[in-house]
């Protein structure tokens, strides 16, 4: 305690009903099971800001990638890129507090929720690795005359943000049908995947010049198409919370680029 903050050493003598009200505050705060609960319940709602915090730093080193395309800063880029650590470093605080939690014998909700919180640390970290492969591409595209095709990578990219922010809202809330629903619009993801990966491969046979930046594109594209992919992975991991392995609904995808021809 501060000297400052000391209370006047005749204090207890006076009749001071503040005084009162100060002794009675440590009466909960002798109950042990009192601390033990709400020492967890503050642990459980650190590790939820950690992981929204790692999530929210993912979606905007991804913004900051594509953004970069459109301007082809490359200096901007090699920014992106060195800031990934910060994700990082946040992935292993993240394992960390977990374990802190899971060493406390929880039950099986509590390790539902343990688990899960694992799991989307880690596919935040690798959409955090996605953004920072953007980037890296940018700088490639740069050394060749800007294509059209930027456009709808931009398209592709800020769709997926959009379902990144609205899978990590899902976790915040514990919204099973919102996490459903980023789970379900991934079809939508892998339409517009698809249909710039056959854009682009038309544009690299009607003109060879153009392949060198045209396989960053399709490689950036893919990184993209990936972010979904773990958005998808935040929104079952949502269900498993809820639900454990309760069997989920059947869903839509239209990745066919493999099948192009």
């Amino acid at each position: 305690m501060h000297p400052d903050d000391a209370p006047p050493r005749m204090a207890a003598l006076r009749p001071d009903p503040d005084a009162i009200h100060l002794h009675e505050m440590p009466t909960m705060s002798t109950n042990p099971h009192h601390h033990i609960v709400k020492s967890h319940d503050d642990e459980r709602r650190a590790l939820l800001e950690e992981i929204l915090r790692m999530g929210e730093m993912a979606a905007a080193q991804l913004e900051a990638a594509l953004d970069v395309v459109d301007r082809r800063d490359g200096k901007a880029a090699e920014r992106i890129i060195a800031n990934d650590e910060a994700i990082d470093a946040l992935e292993l605080q993240v394992s960390h507090d977990a374990m802190k939690l899971a060493l406390r014998g929880p039950l099986a909700r509590d390790l539902r929720e343990i688990l899960a919180a694992l799991r989307i640390a880690s596919d935040i970290e690798r959409i955090g690795d996605y953004a920072s492969n953007v980037a890296k591409r940018s700088m490639a595209l740069n050394l060749s005359p800007p294509l059209p095709h930027t456009r709808g990578l931009g398209s592709l990219g800020r769709l997926v943000v959009r379902q990144v922010r609205k899978v990590l809202a899902a976790y915040r809330d514990g919204d099973v049908e919102a996490a459903q629903q980023v789970r379900a619009e991934d079809a939508e993801i892998d339409t517009q995947y698809t249909g710039l990966f056959r854009e682009l491969l038309t544009y690299m046979m009607e003109d060879p010049r153009v392949i060198t930046p045209c396989t960053h594109l399709l490689f950036m594209a893919k990184n993209l198409e990936r972010v979904g992919d773990h958005a998808t992975n935040i929104a079952e991991n949502i269900w498993f919370q809820e639900h454990g392995e309760l069997a989920m609904p059947p869903r839509d995808k239209r990745d066919d680029s493999n099948t192009t021809t």
